[in-house]
């Protein structure tokens, strides 16, 4: 009812009240009628203002909460503050499971779902630990937290789709207040990736402390040898000599490639991209290479052409470029061939192939990482450090762009370097695009 029919009433009774009753007081009749309005205004007040209340009230409670408050159990209505528990278990990494005291799953957030899921055991709720997962580990750290109502922390492995470590902690958990039921709580932490990098740093301390101890241990025989006497043999202390320096020289340029490699790793190295003549480059390459390419008898050819143009951090695609004919020239047959060309579709391929004995399938995923090497006896009579084709890899990486390798036993092996593509030739070739597309316009 709007005030302004209540106002409108209130003065038809007043003119209808002195109309019945000729010795009515006009003066008393307003007195009463203005009283009868202020009431009437006050309540109007209070009920928009328990109105507006209401309504912020309303507005103030999230729409997700007010979505979920509805249980997965019969409608049951649950608290915000549940609801907010409920949705911060779900936004969490690590997975976490509550079993009863039957090691019964009564309760579940979505990573420890997903977990169990990958083995396809279906939904977790109200099925037994031992359904979800064979691994002793985890039941005995259950059994331990529900039995002697003491913590436990141990380290799982899973075997689904993928080996998979995880660092699980149980807790004793007091399920109801009032049947003084227990359970336990597990907690999941993912720790696949950090096994992995620790595995590569103990396997990368392994590697060096073995490339640097052959190249010493053949300095300091060969320094004791002529310490011996065989400094005055003029027969053979050249040749002593000889090794000591190629040994030294090894150790030294493996170092430099450690260096080189974690500076790349770490981010450290700071890239000048520009335009460089990709043949001129390559010309300059097989220039360096020259020597030993002709002692092996292997002929480099030079298939980029004249005007192609990439964008790229001059000295390091050099040395990208140096690091994969250097060993396409030392891995390659003798009288071979190492072909450089060029490729254009959506990047910009540089690819260098050779005629060598090619690289068996099971090698081909691993040859990019540090050390690994297909014939290590092989690869350090050449001179390898075993370090090129991951300083390659990594700072293809740097650039925004990738490096692969295609290979088959007998055929020879293709390693390409993808870069992004000339942001000039994208340019000019969408500028001849449009220049056709309207010359062809106009001519119609």
């Amino acid at each position: 009812m709007s005030l302004r029919f209540i106002f409108a009433l209130a003065l038809c009774g007043v003119l209808l009240a002195a109309l019945a009753e000729p010795d009515w007081n006009l003066r008393a009749a307003l007195s009463l009628c203005g009283a009868l309005l202020a009431g009437i205004a006050l309540a109007q007040l209070v009920f928009y203002l328990r109105a507006r209340a209401e309504d912020y009230a309303r507005r103030e409670l999230p729409v997700s909460l007010d979505k979920q408050t509805e249980s997965a159990r019969g409608g049951e209505t649950l608290a915000p503050s549940d609801t907010l528990l409920r949705m911060t278990m779900n936004s969490m990494r690590e997975g976490v499971i509550v079993v009863d005291e039957s090691m019964r799953v009564v309760a579940s957030n979505r990573a420890a779902d997903e977990t169990f899921n990958r083995a396809g055991v279906g939904a977790l709720r109200d099925r037994r630990l031992e359904e979800l997962t064979r691994n002793p580990a985890i039941h005995a750290a259950f059994r331990a937290a529900l039995e002697r109502a003491d913590g436990a922390e141990v380290k799982v492995e899973m075997r689904d789709e993928g080996r998979r470590m995880f660092q699980l902690r149980v807790a004793p958990l007091l399920i109801g207040e009032e049947t003084k039921s227990r359970g336990a709580i597990g907690v999941f932490f993912d720790i696949t990736r950090l096994e992995r990098l620790e595995r590569v740093r103990q396997e990368f301390l392994s590697n060096v402390s073995h490339e640097l101890r052959t190249p010493l241990t053949a300095i300091l025989a060969y320094v004791e040898t002529l310490e011996d006497g065989a400094l005055e043999d003029q027969e053979n202390n050249r040749r002593f000599l000889s090794v000591i320096r190629r040994n030294a020289s090894r150790m030294h340029n493996l170092i430099d490639d450690i260096l080189e490699l974690s500076a790349i790793e770490a981010g450290n190295v700071q890239l000048e991209p520009g335009d460089v003549r990709l043949r001129r480059l390559v010309d300059d390459v097989a220039t360096a290479l020259a020597t030993r390419a002709e002692e092996r008898g292997v002929s480099i050819v030079n298939e980029v052409g004249e005007d192609v143009i990439v964008t790229a951090d001059a000295r390091r695609l050099e040395q990208m470029l140096t690091n994969l004919m250097d060993n396409a020239v030392k891995f390659n047959r003798e009288g071979g061939r190492v072909t450089v060309s060029h490729e254009r579709d959506a990047r910009e391929r540089i690819v260098v192939a050779d005629t060598g004995d090619g690289i068996p399938a099971e090698h081909v995923e691993r040859i990019f990482e540090r050390f690994y090497r297909i014939d290590r006896a092989r690869s350090r009579e050449l001179g390898g450090t075993g370090l090129g084709l991951a300083i390659v890899k990594h700072l293809a990486r740097a650039h925004g762009g990738e490096v692969s390798v295609r290979s088959s036993v007998g055929a020879g092996s293709a390693f390409i370097i993808e870069l992004p593509l000339n942001r000039q030739d994208t340019t000019s070739a969408s500028k001849k695009t449009v220049e056709r597309k309207t010359s062809s316009n106009a001519s119609s």
